[in-house]
């Protein structure tokens, strides 16, 4: 539809006190920022907890008198403060090994092979899952900003404030410490 606002025109409306433009503009961007930060922390209840922060961020950030538009895109912004709460929620919740992952909702499970391997495929995509938690924090940033969100390099280093040589060099070490977490599945296909 030609004539939906963009995000900037949204916070534009939210400055001036329109609530409605607040609820559109988290409509457009919940659900790519749940996935996101549910894949940083692996738990579904805390991730919609922390995705709630972030909004409440959000709105108090727009309605603060200094807030303005900048060059970057709106969605660049709001992944960036999703990004940090999602890294405050690591550190609140205690260290573990391992981050666990609802078992419910895998990373990666093709629903195109025959149903006979579901539960296959849900140990893959576990397993994938797992590996991935592992990653350190910039590897897996920069990974699911590329693989899930579908962003280009240049935005993911505008998201993280880093180069896009950084972002290039922190993808091939994730998706080398991958392929060493992952070996036997790699070979067994």
């Amino acid at each position: 539809m030609s004539d939906e606002k963009t995000d900037w025109a949204l916070v534009d409306e939210i400055k001036a006190g329109d609530d409605r433009a607040f609820d559109a503009l988290m409509e457009r961007h919940k659900r790519p920022i749940l996935n996101f930060v549910y894949r940083m922390l692996g738990h579904a209840s805390q991730a919609e907890d922390v995705v709630q922060e972030v909004f409440v961020r959000t709105y108090q950030t727009i309605r603060k008198p200094g807030f303005h538009q900048t060059t970057e895109e709106f969605s660049h912004w709001l992944f960036r403060v999703a990004r940090n709460a999602a890294l405050d929620g690591l550190r609140r919740r205690t260290r573990r090994a391992e981050v666990p992952f609802d078992s419910a909702t895998p990373m990666a499970v093709s629903t195109s092979l025959p149903a006979g391997r579901e539960v296959e495929n849900r140990e893959i995509g576990e397993r994938i899952s797992a590996a991935v938690a592992e990653l350190p924090e910039d590897q897996r940033t920069a990974l699911l900003l590329a693989e899930y969100q579908g962003l280009s390099y240049g935005e993911i280093a505008r998201i993280m404030r880093s180069s896009k040589k950084s972002v290039e060099s922190r993808l091939y070490r994730a998706k080398r410490n991958l392929r060493g977490k992952l070996t036997d599945l790699l070979n067994s296909g």
